[in-house]
């Protein structure tokens, strides 16, 4: 069960994939369908395993990633 849930706005973020690097649950991925209005493929979640860890919004230099605590 997740205990996480990630947003990433998908406007600010550049596809740099420094999140899909150190995340521990392999939760998140480049997208490979979307492109944002800079030209960017952004990063997504591609499951619900989140620990909630915040490495992905930590690491993010784009400030582009939450993470919220679930139950």
């Amino acid at each position: 069960m997740a205990k996480g849930k990630v947003t990433i706005c998908d406007m600010i973020c550049k596809g740099c994939g420094l999140c899909v690097a150190v995340c521990p649950k392999k939760v998140l991925a480049l997208s490979t369908t979307e492109i944002n209005a800079a030209g960017y493929n952004p990063a997504e979640t591609v499951s619900d395993g989140c620990i909630a860890c915040m490495s992905c919004a930590k690491m993010c230099p784009d400030c582009a990633i939450t993470v919220e605590k679930l139950g």
